[in-house]
């Protein structure tokens, strides 16, 4: 008579990973706090006109100049940086401490925006003959570009005006919110799509792929082509301006809010604060996830399309 076998018990995870992860995220929220009432009581006051438009004046921390290059440390680079530093730690963190039966909270958020990535985003747009090499592009962008959004509603050092110890005032900045760093995401798309379209039709059938099928006049296929190339070049305008714009005009909206409680000081100031946050919480809760989908969507819609048959 065989004897039953119990499976042996699983063992309890330890919950060091996720009480690490609170004690880091409780340490920086209450480090920021700390920071703010200590500028305020013990900071320098800029006696300068409040100018909204400045918070998103560029100032060298570290200049560095390479001929025609500037490659200076700004405030820009700290929240590229600060992203990166996201997106690849928390990765990183969760993998190396092994993927649980019973998932972690930060398991679970790394398992929902891979899951997003590949089968919203992904498997929408990309076919399958290039899905596996460009999956790890696409769910890339977008969390990069989610990561960038959503950090840029958290107060860090980065103000116009310097008021303890020679470091900037806490304020409000988006990477996401300067063209170039914009331009730069949307160039590496329209690289790849435009090389995968060679790739797959060489140079003369990526051409004619512009042009339409069927029994048209000469003279209609050579306006419709036109009108495909302009298509293609200004991509790189709609897809960079559209992140950049919805980024800057909802900061704006914010430190303008902001800034005329502020500058009132008075109960008609506080009249802008319920607007403030209206706009805060509604850019935090919808445009940054949503602008980061719409990127990383029509990134792939574009690498789809030119390695695709023309229709």
């Amino acid at each position: 008579m065989s004897e039953a076998v119990v499976p042996a018990p699983e063992p309890a995870s330890t919950p060091s990973g996720g009480g690490k992860g609170k004690v880091i995220v409780l340490a920086l929220l209450g480090l920021l706090v700390f920071w703010a009432v200590l500028s305020y009581f013990a900071g320098h006051r800029s006696t300068e006109e409040f100018k909204p438009q400045n918070e998103f004046k560029l100032q060298e921390w570290v200049p560095i100049h390479l001929g025609p290059l500037d490659m200076s440390i700004n405030k820009a680079v700290m929240y590229l940086a600060i992203a990166s530093a996201i997106c690849i730690l928390v990765g990183i963190f969760v993998v190396r401490g092994g993927l649980k039966m019973r998932p972690t909270k930060a398991q679970n958020v790394v398992e929902l925006a891979y899951d997003f990535a590949e089968n919203q985003i992904a498997k929408a747009t990309l076919p399958a003959k290039v899905f596996n090499r460009y999956f790890p592009y696409i769910a890339t962008l977008f969390m990069f570009i989610a990561v960038n959004n959503l950090i840029s509603f958290i107060p860090l050092p980065g103000g116009e005006h310097k008021s303890l110890a020679g470091i900037p005032d806490l304020g409000l900045y988006a990477a996401t919110a300067n063209i170039n760093v914009t331009l730069a995401l949307t160039l590496c798309t329209f690289i790849i799509y435009n090389y995968e379209g060679v790739k797959a039709h060489g140079v003369l059938g990526y051409v004619k792929t512009f042009i339409p099928g069927g029994d048209l006049n000469p003279f209609m296929k050579a306006i419709i082509f036109a009108l495909e190339v302009l298509s293609n070049v200004l991509r790189l305008v709609s897809l960079s301006v559209r992140l950049f714009a919805n980024l800057l005009a909802g900061h704006l909206l914010i430190i303008m809010a902001a800034g005329f409680a502020l500058l009132l000081g008075n109960w008609v100031g506080a009249v802008a604060i319920p607007f403030g946050l209206f706009f805060y919480f509604f850019e935090w809760v919808l445009i940054a996830g949503l602008q980061a989908f719409i990127f990383a969507m029509l990134s792939g819609i574009y690498i789809g399309f030119a390695v695709e048959h023309a229709h």
